[in-house]
């Protein structure tokens, strides 16, 4: 019987292996476990995914969907649900660790409210730092973006002057001019 392709499994990062950055305060670990829960979520979307595919009937399975058929089925489906809840609960322990950490560190809740529509952050970046560069992501960001936009200027511009040039080519007075 077919099996469908599972996802690669999400590994617990060995402590070793994480950058000495996150593990220098207490904040940057509970930045680093909110990032860890980001992963989590992402997991747990898939799951959900995958779950719901399960749970359709056989016959509406497409070839190339590899979904497991009979009683395999219901075993997968009780695997990812039961791995859907595991991982819920320990996005939850994971948010409500970070609001304790949040709560002792009496942080003001002015430092955490959302900022108000239209807020352009500070160019100082937000990201990892790296080796190769200086830039944050922010800064990643507003440069992909700043290109993105000179090349849809560019593109319209090229498109209005090919436009205006095949006016001028088809107008009826350039062909009584030639």
């Amino acid at each position: 019987m077919a099996h469908r392709q599972e996802p690669p499994p999400v590994q617990e990062n060995d402590p070793s292996e994480i950058d000495p950055i996150w593990t220098s305060s207490r904040t940057a670990r509970q930045i680093y476990a909110l990032g860890e829960v980001e992963k989590d979520i992402t997991r747990l979307l898939s799951l959900a995914a995958s779950s719901v595919s399960l749970l359709t009937l056989p016959q509406t399975d497409e070839p190339d969907d590899n979904l497991p058929q009979g009683e395999e089925r219901s075993e997968q489906f009780v695997l990812e649900v039961s791995e859907y809840f595991e991982r819920l609960d320990s996005i939850q322990v994971a948010i409500r660790s970070s609001l304790a950490h949040i709560r002792q560190s009496r942080i003001a809740p002015s430092a955490i409210t959302a900022p108000p529509l239209g807020f352009v952050p500070p160019s100082l970046g937000v990201g990892l730092p790296r080796a190769t560069g200086t830039r944050g992501l922010q800064e990643e960001r507003t440069d992909r973006d700043a290109w993105v936009g000179i090349l849809d200027a560019l593109t319209r511009l090229k498109e209005s002057q090919q436009h205006e040039q095949l006016l001028v080519h088809t107008s009826p007075h350039h062909a009584m001019n030639t």
